[in-house]
């Protein structure tokens, strides 16, 4: 029997029966095609989605096809919308919804867990046991179902945090990626005031892994990478110091004459490849954390002898858990970091091909780049 919608609308916000959104046919293969307007369910709420923003792994999943469906095994949806950080306004509320109203300014988190399994109920909804499984209560937006690059989504309440009316949309975009560093530095044990923080790797992530930080008390705050332009935006977010590995013989030195000899106490690892790997572990002190933000591309070799002798933790994460978002959202509401810096392109809904253009070969030195929907 279909479903009969029992929640709450206003004529302010009158809702289509369809919206355009970009579906992805095979690998690399995107249409922009009209989709039926999905109505919210109960614990959940509709919302228009005012501005997107492009992540670097939405061109891995554009490219190669959702994760969890290619290594999960589950067959590929002809009719999937990828996209993953977007931010909208609630247009309709799902049955008993009082947590939210309509008209709220919103950021949505990617994940929303089962519920149910022993990693959400410990908040660790990014390793929900039953992820990919939509059946169980799992989504994960852009990835095991519909994102961001449409005009509405449907959204549990528990993936929705307000947005303040002096915060623009496209900043607003900008919350999970904050939460993602918010969450790994949580993860390596959250309590970094006064102490060192190396963070490799300028993207989005990277960037806002220094602001992060620095926001936490860390000092001081290196952050390596290979271009001066995002190094000095790195400055601007807060970084006390910044190394571009072009222009040093041995970069593991060179932060050890920074912050001396026993190495850092946390390296936050946003680049994901072999080299950078081991120069983390080869400048982190004995006891000392690192934290792996990014996706090597295919299994490498890391020195773990060194890490054992050392007593040297590693740990990976994936999104946004443990709430985090909510942290980073509070300093961003504080302004104790001004993450628009990394935003440097706009785009409308149906320049996304130019857009992705733009994000994949960084043209005119992108960075975040953010699809508005309306013209």
């Amino acid at each position: 029997m279909p479903y009969q919608f029992s929640g709450k609308t206003s004529q302010k916000f009158p809702i289509p029966k369809t919206m355009k959104a970009w579906v992805l046919g095979d690998p690399d293969n995107l249409s922009l095609v009209d989709k039926k307007v999905e109505m919210p369910n109960k614990a959940e709420v509709l919302v228009k989605i005012d501005a997107v923003a492009i992540c670097a792994t939405d061109l891995d999943v554009i490219s190669h096809g959702p994760p969890a469906m290619i290594e999960g095994g589950l067959p590929f949806n002809k009719n999937f919308t990828p996209g993953h950080e977007y931010m909208g306004t609630v247009v309709a509320l799902g049955p008993a919804v009082d947590e939210f109203q309509i008209g709220d300014r919103v950021t949505v988190e990617i994940h929303s867990g089962c519920g149910q399994c022993k990693r959400c109920r410990m908040g660790m909804y990014t390793s929900c046991h039953n992820y990919g499984e939509v059946n169980k209560g799992h989504r994960a937006n852009g990835f095991t179902t519909d994102g961001g690059f449409k005009q509405y989504a449907v959204n549990n309440i528990n993936t929705l945090i307000k947005v303040p009316d002096d915060m623009s949309d496209e900043e607003a975009t900008l919350v999970v990626t904050a939460g993602t560093t918010m969450y790994g530095l949580t993860e390596l044990g959250g309590l970094i005031a006064g102490e060192s923080v190396v963070v490799i790797g300028p993207g989005p992530i990277g960037l806002l892994g220094v602001a992060v930080a620095k926001a936490l008390g860390a000092g001081p705050v290196i952050l390596i990478g290979t271009r001066d332009s995002r190094l000095e935006i790195g400055k601007k977010l807060g970084a006390d110091y910044t190394l571009n590995v072009k222009n040093e013989t041995d970069v593991v030195k060179a932060v050890k004459d920074i912050v001396g000899t026993k190495g850092t106490d946390y390296v936050v690892e946003c680049a994901g490849t072999e080299q950078a790997l081991n120069d983390a572990i080869m400048m982190t002190n004995r006891g000392g954390k690192i934290c792996l933000a990014a996706f090597p591309h295919k299994p490498i070799s890391i020195n773990i002898p060194h890490m054992v002798i050392n007593n040297i933790y590693m740990y990976g994460i994936r999104g946004e858990g443990k709430s985090a978002t909510h942290r980073a959202m509070e300093f961003m509401k504080q302004k104790r970091f001004d993450a628009s810096l990394v935003h440097t392109h706009t785009f409308n809904l149906d320049e996304l091909p130019k857009a992705l253009k733009y994000a994949r070969e960084r043209i005119d030195n992108a960075i975040k780049i953010v699809i508005k929907p309306w013209s």
